[in-house]
C-alpha cells in the first residue's frame, strides 16, 4: 500500500502500525512521486492512503490516480478535506472513506482492515449491535438531540431531526448500557438517508472508550444485514 502524504511521522507510524501485519508500506510525499509508485507494474499496490492536498485542486489529484490505476482504492486523510465540495466531488470519484492522519497506532490496522483485506471482512455486514439510546451530538457550537440506533467498533447511526452533510464532523456523546460509561468521540458523517437517519465513522477515541465500545460489540448478537456504519 501507499501512504501518500507530505508527512515522514505520519508515514513512519502508518509504516510501524501495519508492518507488524505483514503489509508493506510506501511513502510518497509529493504527486508525482506517488503516481510513479502507483505506475509501476512491480509495486503491487492494494490500497492508496491519500493527502489530497498533494495538489492544490484535490479532485485532481484522485482523476489522475483513476486514470492509471483505476481498481485500487483509496482512502483520504480527513484532515486534507476543504470541505462539504471536496467531500462531494471525492464521492463522485469513488472516495467516500477518511482516516485521520493522528489516529491512534493501534487503531491504523482496524480502520484500513476493510480495504487491506476484502476476503476476510466484509463492509457491508461488519459486527454491529442495536443501541436505543438518546445521545448528544455537538456540531460546532450546535448540540444536536439523536437517537442512536446500531454501533460498531469504528461507527454508529444515529436518527436527528437535522440534516447533516456527509464530510461533517461532529463530537458526539452517549452512555453504554454495558459496560456503564459515558462515552465521547469525535467522528464525520459518512451517509445520510430520507428518514433521518446519518451514520457516523469514528475518527477519534479515547483508548478506553474503545475497549469499551469493542466489548460491548462484541457481547451482543449482531444485527441482520442493513447498512453499516463503520
Amino acid at each position: 500500500m501507499v501512504v501518500a502524504i507530505d508527512a515522514p511521522d505520519v508515514v513512519d507510524r502508518f509504516s510501524a502500525a501495519l508492518g507488524g501485519a505483514g503489509h508493506r508500506v510506501i511513502g510518497a510525499g509529493h504527486a508525482r512521486g506517488l503516481l510513479r509508485v502507483v505506475e509501476s507494474p512491480t509495486a503491487g499496490i492494494d490500497l492508496i492512503v491519500l493527502d489530497v492536498g498533494l495538489e492544490s485542486d484535490p479532485p485532481r489529484i484522485v482523476e489522475r490516480l483513476r486514470q492509471v490505476a483505476p481498481g485500487i482504492p483509496i482512502i483520504a486523510f480527513s484532515r486534507s478535506i476543504r470541505g462539504a465540495r471536496d467531500v462531494r466531488e471525492l464521492a463522485g470519484l469513488g472516495v467516500e472513506r477518511y482516516v485521520d492522519e493522528h489516529v491512534a497506532a493501534e487503531r491504523i490496522l482496524p480502520a484500513l482492515a476493510p480495504l487491506l483485506s476484502p476476503n476476510s471482512f466484509d463492509r457491508r455486514t461488519s459486527r454491529r449491535r442495536t443501541l436505543g439510546i438518546p445521545a448528544a451530538l455537538r456540531c460546532g457550537d450546535t448540540i444536536v438531540p439523536v437517537f442512536t440506533l446500531n454501533i460498531g467498533s469504528g461507527g454508529m447511526a444515529v436518527r436527528a431531526m437535522t440534516a447533516l452533510t456527509a464530510g461533517t464532523r461532529v463530537t458526539v456523546r452517549f452512555r453504554l448500557p454495558r459496560p456503564q460509561r459515558d462515552i465521547e468521540v469525535a467522528a464525520r458523517v459518512v451517509w445520510s438517508d430520507r428518514q433521518s437517519a446519518l451514520g457516523l465513522q469514528f475518527e477519534d477515541v479515547d483508548t478506553a472508550d474503545q475497549a469499551a465500545i469493542d466489548e460491548f460489540v462484541d457481547q451482543h448478537e449482531p444485527l441482520p444485514g442493513g447498512k453499516a456504519t463503520g
